[in-house]
Order: C-alpha cells, then sequence, then structure tokens
C-alpha cells in the first residue's frame, strides 16, 4: 500500500482551538483524538467544508461502545477517513465496512509486542500507529516483520523525534505539538 497522506504530520487534535488551527492550515489530513459522540458528526462536517480529512481515535470517543455497532455507527453517521484503535474487532470492522483501519500498538514490553503482532497478522489493517513513536528502531522492526505502512505517534516532542521516526521508515507521524505541524 503507498502512503495515502500528502503531509509527514499528522495533527493530533481533540480541542476545539486546535482544530480551528488545522482548518486554518494548508494541512489536508488530522486524527481527532476522540470527543462526545454527539459532536462528532458536526466537527467531521466542519473538516470536509475545509477539504480535510479526519482520522478518528474510536477507543477515546465518548459515549460509543467498541463494538461492531460503534463501527457502523461511526461510518454512517460520522462517516470520517478512518479509523484508529487498539482493539482488533474495531479495525476489522472498520476495514471490513471500507474505512481507513488503523492498528493502533503500544510498545510496552516484548510480550506486548507479539500480541500486537497476532493481531495485526489477523486483522490486516491498513497502517499501524506505533506508540511510543521515538523508537527508530522498533519502527523499523516493526514495518519489517508486518509490511504494513507505520504511523509514529507517542511523545513526539521536537523536530528530531519526527526526522528520526521518519527516517526509520514511518509514513506519518502524529502529534498534539502545535509548533510540529509545520514541518509537513
Amino acid at each position: 500500500m503507498t502512503n495515502i497522506f500528502d503531509q509527514v504530520v499528522l495533527p493530533a487534535v481533540n480541542k476545539p482551538k486546535d482544530i480551528e488551527i488545522v482548518m486554518r492550515s494548508s494541512l489536508t489530513h488530522m486524527v481527532l483524538l476522540g470527543g462526545h459522540i454527539a459532536q462528532l458528526k458536526q466537527i467531521v462536517q466542519l473538516t470536509k467544508a475545509h477539504q480535510k480529512q479526519v482520522l478518528l481515535h474510536a477507543d477515546l470517543i465518548d459515549g460509543l461502545k467498541n463494538d461492531d455497532y460503534g463501527v457502523d455507527y461511526i461510518m454512517q453517521e460520522i462517516a470520517p477517513l478512518g479509523i484508529i484503535s487498539t482493539r482488533a474487532n474495531v479495525v476489522a470492522r472498520a476495514k471490513q465496512k471500507g474505512l481507513l483501519a488503523i492498528q493502533r500498538m503500544f510498545l510496552l514490553d516484548s510480550d506486548a509486542l507479539e500480541r500486537s503482532y497476532a493481531i495485526v497478522n489477523k486483522t490486516k489493517p491498513d497502517y499501524i500507529e506505533v506508540l511510543p513513536g521515538i523508537i527508530p528502531d522498533m519502527i523499523k522492526e516493526v514495518f519489517e516483520r508486518t509490511q504494513t505502512p507505520i504511523i509514529a505517534g507517542g511523545l513526539i516532542r521536537t523536530e528530531q523525534d519526527v526526522n528520526a521516526a521518519y527516517k526509520a521508515g514511518a509514513s506519518a507521524i502524529t502529534t498534539s505539538r502545535q509548533e510540529l505541524w509545520k514541518l509537513s
């Protein structure tokens, strides 16, 4: 799969003022870190009106259960570009329904890594978000082992962090640090 993002840094936003900043920018993609379920449709419609695409972090949505019905609701009512989740069932359902499916993988220890590889083999996500994204060797290993494009996220604090993750093979980097959004 080729990288669909036309920017290196994907802003990770959850505050209205951050959403407004992305709306006024030349950035085309962003990650919405949850929010209240009743507000999400309006937010996604606003972003689309500004020619922006939203990746929605399903695990962080207040008022939504992470099951097949929750994914169906997101797809039918909110209609983001894609869904990010740690849950295999959510990623599999998103992929089945034609949404971009991103499996979030936490690099806690070797056992968690092996469990994550098993989940990725089962769900076959379009992308894997590796957290923390500040471990270039692990970004490279996860890509080599899964052959799935990587998004690096978590603890990305500096331009050097962005460059190291990208150089290690990440297709994109998520961060809530506004000063790094300009690196796209």
